[in-house]
């Protein structure tokens, strides 16, 4: 059941009295990391965002998760739902301070910020998912893939073709996915494995230029 009161460790790129009127870069970071993990990509993006890193709900070993592993015999698509339903009602009290609201995110990170966007389809600027994947919805009435236009949504999806970490099954569901509901943006980078590099936050920078910031907001 979704807590309404979910009120999220936060770290932001900008105080709050120079956010308003800016777009909004939301960062999820992947499994048993936290809000620490991916606030060094901020140095490496553009800074007309307010960027804004959350801490995963679920305390796990030395650090967060989203939901369980879907290897987990406690995984289910309603684990997942729960938590980005959380992360959904926690964007709605922030997103009218700004002009367009972003996703990225890293391994399950990933997971979250696509589970977003099928949730809220017209919601969001554009989505990028680093050495990640999509879960299968099963069906949920909470995943909205219908209202999804193919080549609509600007998507930029990195990984490197031997991540030791995201299995075969995974890459290919994801794979298809997100060219059956995405306008698709895919790189492979070489000898980085489950990680994220130089090269990778070049490209991610030149994307969110391009489709948020020289192309306008695609919501209000």
């Amino acid at each position: 059941m979704t807590n309404p009161a979910w009120n999220p460790v936060v770290l932001w790129s900008k105080p709050e009295a120079e956010r308003a009127g800016t777009p909004l870069l939301v960062l999820f970071h992947g499994y048993l990391a936290n809000e620490e993990d991916l606030m060094g990509l901020a140095d490496h993006l553009p800074e007309d965002f307010t960027i804004a890193s959350v801490r995963a709900p679920q305390a796990s070993g030395p650090g967060y998760t989203w939901f369980p592993l879907m290897s987990d015999a406690d995984y289910s698509v309603d684990a997942v739902v729960e938590s980005v339903a959380d992360v959904a009602a926690w964007l709605d009290t922030v997103r009218d301070n700004h002009t367009s609201v972003s996703l990225l995110g890293f391994s399950m990170g990933m997971a979250v910020a696509t589970t977003l966007l099928r949730h809220r389809p017209r919601d969001f600027a554009a989505v990028v998912g680093l050495s990640g994947f999509v879960v299968p919805s099963q069906d949920n009435p909470f995943f909205h893939d219908d209202e999804l236009e193919p080549g609509g949504m600007q998507f930029f999806w990195g990984r490197d073709q031997a991540d030791p970490v995201i299995d075969a099954p995974r890459i290919e569901y994801t794979h298809a996915w997100l060219n059956a509901h995405t306008a698709l943006t895919k790189i492979l980078y070489s000898n980085m494995g489950h990680g994220i590099n130089m090269q990778e936050l070049g490209h991610v920078k030149e994307f969110l230029t391009h489709t948020v910031l020289r192309a306008g907001t695609r919501t209000s």
